[in-house]
């Protein structure tokens, strides 16, 4: 039996939830918050398997930072955020302070329970959107963060497309101890060795076409 514990300010939204685990047999609600401070009461009288915990509580009380305390105190205890906010920020920062899951509030009957009993057997749980966010924070983090200049551009393109120093010089009006200047920026800026690592690089950012 899952021993849970529904830390939400609105009533009727609990209420909802309880009977919608009595009616479950292998998750049993033992307690009900209103706010983080009696979530945290809560958990200091009884044992507790996973905390189902809304974001927003009201004014001045932040699911993020309960579970944060949670997952300090009682590392043990599984945290699992219910919420209307499907923002990165807010996926993000629960990760963070140690959520098992994050799950949004329209999700359905059985995906809440699935999600529930699946954090409580020790693994994560994020709905599939939640799952999209997450994905698309980890892409915009790891894109490249290099800047060229406008002439380190027009540069990296002619030597993707096979131009010689010489014969970039000459299209640029430029002398060629500037375009050597110019490559040898481009391979210590990219972090490649030589003009393939170049290339490679102006075909991955779109600069070039095959």
């Amino acid at each position: 039996m899952i021993r849970l514990l529904i830390a939400d300010d609105h009533k009727i939204f609990r209420d909802g939830l309880i009977s919608i685990f009595n009616n479950e047999g292998k998750i049993k609600v033992i307690g009900e918050a209103s706010n983080g401070s009696q979530a945290l009461q809560i958990l200091g009288e009884i044992e507790v398997d996973v905390v189902l915990m809304d974001i927003n509580m009201g004014e001045n009380d932040d699911g993020i930072s309960t579970t944060q305390i949670i997952k300090q105190k009682y590392p043990n205890t599984n945290v699992l955020i219910l919420s209307m906010y499907n923002e990165s920020s807010y996926i993000i920062k629960s990760m963070e302070v140690g959520a098992s899951g994050y799950l949004l509030k329209n999700a359905g009957r059985e995906e809440t329970i699935r999600a529930i009993q699946t954090i409580y057997a020790g693994d994560t749980y994020y709905s599939s959107e939640v799952s999209d966010k997450i994905m698309a924070h980890i892409t915009n983090k790891n894109k490249s963060s290099i800047h060229l200049t406008k002439r380190e551009v027009e540069i990296l393109k002619l030597i993707a497309n096979e131009y010689s120093n010489s014969q970039i010089a000459e299209k640029l009006f430029i002398s060629i101890r500037t375009v050597d200047t110019h490559r040898r920026n481009l391979l210590e800026k990219i972090a490649v060795k030589n003009t393939v690592g170049l290339i490679k690089y102006a075909i991955k950012e779109g600069l070039v076409h095959l």
